[in-house]
């Protein structure tokens, strides 16, 4: 369940609290007069189950209380109480398939932010897996793909279209863009370092590479694994599984393809520069088509959910 606060304007607390009693699974409704001071006016709190969530912020939006007053939500870890028991019932569906949009819109607006941080990220990212491509580490390959921040400008574009917000998929563009354009240069600068330090050098990165050959040899397989995981990725930010999130960072190749074109770059590959790129570009294609298609098929599933909701009301 999620619990939801809200700072009502006084004249607008009793249409809140009806909002609340006709939405199906809420419980736990508290009132509290006045207690509110910035904003001033009512103190209003709910417990209301995942399901629900989102009809319900709807509600609120509409009532104009994002403008007027505040909305917060957070998730329940515990809820031992007989009306949160019946609320949950009495709610259709299952909470894992429910999407609260304004929380999504929330958490990718926030991943798909151009930040130094995000920026420190992913050129660290990507200088791992330079040394993972060049010493043909596969455990170095992995450790950059988890510590690669790019899927959240990726989820930001599949939110943005789905949810027509056209400046959300500017902003995350611009961050995926130039994140990739930042990491790739000064991976490239990194390279020419570690190859005066002899630690690189052109021989390893043409030599025979079987562990991570796999990052310039774009392909069908290629494109249905991205595919695959473009959809786990958005499945787990939507249902909150940060754990499966992690599974899908590190079964793509974007970081290490990348990697490998600034490589290849500062030794004059053109094959393995033009290869890698084609890697790169074709998995964040295939991300971005699975991100929103999935996308959508939930929100057309959950619109089918909401006439049950009602007459379960």
């Amino acid at each position: 369940m999620l619990h939801v606060r809200l700072i009502t304007p006084a004249g607008q607390t009793e249409a809140v609290v009806r909002l609340i009693d006709r939405t199906v699974g809420t419980a736990h409704l508290v009132v509290l007069p006045g207690a509110a001071r910035s904003p001033a006016g009512d103190l209003v709190s709910c417990d209301v189950a995942r399901e629900s969530a989102d009809e319900l912020v709807g509600g609120l939006r509409a009532l104009g209380l994002d403008t007027h007053g505040a909305i917060t939500a957070e998730n329940l870890a515990l809820a031992l109480s007989r009306d949160a028991d019946r609320a949950e019932r009495a709610t259709p569906g299952e909470a894992a398939d429910a999407v609260l949009w304004e929380e999504l819109e929330e958490a990718t607006s926030e991943e798909s932010t151009l930040s130094i941080t995000y920026l420190g990220f992913i050129a660290l990212a990507t200088m791992i897996a330079a040394c993972g491509v060049v010493l043909d580490n596969p455990i170095l390959i992995v450790g950059a793909m988890a510590v690669g921040p790019e899927f959240g400008p990726l989820a930001g574009i599949c939110t943005a279209v789905v949810q027509r917000a056209p400046r959300q998929a500017l902003r995350s563009l611009t961050a995926l863009l130039v994140g990739f354009a930042v990491a790739m240069l000064v991976t490239a600068v990194f390279s020419l370092v570690m190859d005066a330090a002899g630690q690189f050098s052109e021989a390893q990165l043409d030599g025979a590479r079987p562990n991570t050959g796999f990052v310039y040899d774009p392909g069908l397989l290629s494109f249905v694994v991205a595919l695959l995981a473009g959809t786990a990725g958005m499945l787990s930010l939507t249902s909150a599984k940060s754990g499966a999130l992690v599974g899908v960072a590190i079964s793509v190749t974007t970081i290490p393809a990348a990697a490998n074109a600034a490589v290849a770059a500062v030794y004059g590959d053109t094959h393995q520069t033009w290869r890698s790129t084609e890697q790169l570009l074709l998995n964040l294609s295939a991300i971005l088509l699975a991100g929103t298609l999935t996308l959508l098929a939930q929100k057309a599933l959950w619109a089918r959910q909401r006439p049950r909701m009602s007459s379960s009301g």
